[in-house]
C-alpha cells in the first residue's frame, strides 16, 4: 500500500482551500447596514444575496460591496430570524453565484472552508473541519435554531453571512454564530434549510410557520430498532425538550420521544419537520407519530402560529 507523505496531503489540502478561494472570491460580498455589517453571497445570476437576518433585520439602508471594488444599494427582499437568513437584492452586471450543495451529505470530519469579512477584511479565509452536525443553538435574542452546522473553521464578527463551503465550492452552510470566548467553536445553517427558507423569502417576504414549543434535532435509527418497528426511515427527530404553555406540553410530549411522523408523513430530519409546519398546519388538527420507549404512540396536537422572536 502506498501512504501519501504528510508533505504531499498538507499540499493537497492547501491546493483544495487555494482552489475554493479562488472560485468564490468574486462571488462573496461585503453587507453594510451603516451601523455595522457582516457578509454574504451571491447566489443567483440576477443579484439575490444571501445573508444573516440579525445582519440586515430593522436596517434603513442597505449597501453591497463586491471584491472588484464595486458598490450597490440592496434592497432587503425578506428576513427569518427563526433560521437567521435574511435575502437582499442588488441589480448589478457581471455577477457568479455560487451553487448551494446538499448538508445532508456532510460527514463529521471533512473540510469545511469560511469566506466573509470579519472586522472589514474583505474576503478572509479560514479552513478547518465539520466539527459535529445537528447542534441546536439559542441566540443572544433569545431565538432557538436547530440542526446547525458546528465547524471550527475561524469565524469573527463580520463573517456573519458568509458561506462555509466544501472542497468542491459548494455552500454547505451559511456562517451564523460564533461562541465566544471558546475557540474553534463555530456555527453554521445548513444549506438544505437556506434553499427551503430563501424559496419563501422570494415569494412571499417571510415565513409563517407552525410553532410547536419543543427543542429537537436529528438522530440516526439503531438498525435493530428500525427492524423491530418495521419502520422506512433511518433517522427521526429526537425532543431534547417541551416549553411550558406550549403545544408539545398539551399533546404529552417528552424529553426523549423520537418523532417519526407529522400526519403520517415521514419526518426523518427536523427540516422535514419545518416543512411541513407550513402555514397550512396552523390552527389545525394534526398528529405525530412518536416512538417512546418500548411503544409507538400516535398523539393529537395543534400548532399555533410562531411569534416573531424577541429582537434586541
Amino acid at each position: 500500500m502506498d501512504f501519501i507523505s504528510d508533505e504531499r496531503a498538507l499540499d493537497a489540502y492547501s491546493q483544495a482551500v487555494a482552489d475554493v478561494a479562488e472560485k468564490v472570491s468574486l462571488s462573496v460580498v461585503r453587507v453594510e447596514v451603516g451601523r455595522g455589517g457582516g457578509s454574504g453571497f451571491v447566489f443567483t445570476p440576477d443579484g439575490f444575496v444571501l445573508t444573516n437576518s440579525h445582519v440586515v433585520h430593522g436596517a434603513r439602508r442597505v449597501e453591497v460591496g463586491l471584491t472588484d471594488g464595486r458598490q450597490f444599494p440592496a434592497t432587503l427582499i425578506g428576513d427569518d430570524p427563526d433560521t437567521d437568513l435574511a435575502v437582499i437584492r442588488i441589480y448589478a452586471p457581471e455577477l457568479v453565484p455560487l451553487a448551494l450543495g446538499d448538508s445532508a451529505a456532510l460527514r463529521v470530519g471533512q473540510i469545511a472552508i469560511a469566506v466573509g469579512n470579519p472586522y472589514g477584511f474583505q474576503c478572509t479565509v479560514t479552513a478547518g473541519i465539520v466539527s459535529a452536525l445537528g447542534r441546536s443553538l439559542r441566540t443572544q435574542s433569545g431565538r432557538l435554531i436547530d440542526d446547525v452546522i458546528q465547524t471550527d473553521a475561524a469565524l469573527n464578527p463580520g463573517n456573519s453571512g458568509g458561506p462555509l463551503l466544501n472542497a468542491r465550492g459548494e455552500v454547505i452552510g451559511v456562517n451564523t454564530a460564533v461562541i465566544l470566548p471558546a475557540q474553534g467553536i463555530c456555527f453554521a445553517t445548513p444549506s438544505n434549510t437556506a434553499r427551503w427558507i430563501v424559496g419563501l423569502l422570494m415569494r412571499d417576504g417571510k415565513v409563517r410557520r407552525g410553532y410547536l414549543g419543543f427543542a429537537g434535532q436529528t438522530v440516526p435509527l439503531h438498525r435493530r430498532l428500525i427492524r423491530d418497528r418495521q419502520l422506512r426511515l433511518d433517522s427521526a427527530v429526537v425532543v431534547l425538550g417541551v416549553e411550558p404553555d406550549s403545544p408539545a406540553r398539551d399533546a404529552g410530549l417528552r424529553e426523549g420521544d423520537l418523532i417519526i411522523a407529522f400526519n403520517d408523513r415521514p419526518t426523518r430530519t427536523i427540516d422535514d419537520l419545518h416543512r411541513l409546519l407550513t402555514d397550512h398546519a396552523i390552527g389545525a388538527r394534526s398528529t405525530l407519530t412518536i416512538l417512546r420507549r418500548s411503544e409507538t404512540l400516535t398523539v393529537k396536537i395543534v400548532p399555533e402560529e410562531s411569534a416573531a422572536p424577541v429582537r434586541e
